[in-house]
């Protein structure tokens, strides 16, 4: 009997190791707690052909109600083989894997037991609402003024085909790197020194001064090494490298701490 996967969906790219934020959010999950899985490669024209295919949930409704397909989605047949549970958004699979699957996970006739489970929670008992705040300060304020940067590169980083599907006749203005770098990676410090204030409140007794939740990873964690991620793969030498050294290296320890959830399967 062979032992039932989740299947990850993501996006390939021209560089050896993905890439995408919000996937690597899951990814990360699935690693620190040990489940089964494999990727499966998507480019970005197919993925709405390939979600309504597996019958994904959209993750959002445009103005004038066309649903919008996007990833990560997951599909998870470990449970039920026969009915295999498909999710989308990265926030409501992260909440899913936790109530699934709490502790670490061991194959036996497709049994699940909780070894050491608290070792393997990203959502420690009555963190949920405060770290849901947290992901979306990270998303939506935290990561903002890394978009200028990014996106564009990001693009570059896509194969032929997938670059193509987000051009149309002319390059988008959002898609072109702004001529003002190093405006724009200052903008990216003031945030990330905002962050780093907040974080070292947790020094001292009431944390490593690490990690948010005091001296244990969780989700709001990997929501900020996520975006450390996307940094160091798209732009290694002109992010990561100064990103690294600010505030007292505290996100290359970061880094470190999370560096055992970042295989890719």
């Amino acid at each position: 009997m062979s032992q039932p996967m989740i299947i990850l969906y993501d996006v390939p790219s021209n560089i050896p190791q993905p890439w995408a934020p919000n996937i690597w959010r899951v990814r990360l999950i699935l690693n620190f707690k040990r489940l089964p899985y494999r990727t499966t490669w998507v480019e970005f024209p197919d993925i709405e052909e390939t979600l309504r295919g597996i019958g994904a949930p959209p993750t959002s409704v445009r103005n004038d109600g066309r649903p919008v397909f996007s990833l990560p989605v997951i599909v998870d047949p470990i449970r039920s083989p026969q009915a295999p549970i498909v999710l989308s958004n990265a926030s409501h699979i992260a909440e899913y894997l936790e109530i699934t699957y709490p502790g670490q996970y061991n194959f036996l006739s497709a049994i699940l037991i909780s070894e050491q489970s608290a070792a393997r929670q990203v959502f420690p008992e009555g963190s949920r609402a405060l770290q849901a705040l947290f992901v979306h300060y990270i998303q939506e304020i935290f990561a903002k003024p890394l978009l200028p940067i990014m996106v564009p590169l990001s693009h570059q980083r896509l194969p032929e085909r997938s670059q193509t599907h987000f051009l149309s006749g002319t390059t988008p203005s959002y898609l072109s790197v702004p001529p003002e770098r190093e405006q724009a990676w200052r903008a990216v410090q003031e945030q990330f020194d905002f962050l780093a204030n907040i974080l070292d409140k947790n020094s001292g007794t009431d944390g490593d001064g690490v990690v948010a939740m005091g001296h244990e990873l969780t989700y709001a964690d990997f929501a900020i090494v996520s975006v450390l991620i996307w940094i160091e793969k798209v732009a290694p030498h002109d992010g990561w490298v100064r990103i690294r050294q600010w505030n007292g290296g505290r996100w290359g320890k970061l880094w470190e701490r999370c560096k055992s959830c970042m295989d890719v399967f």
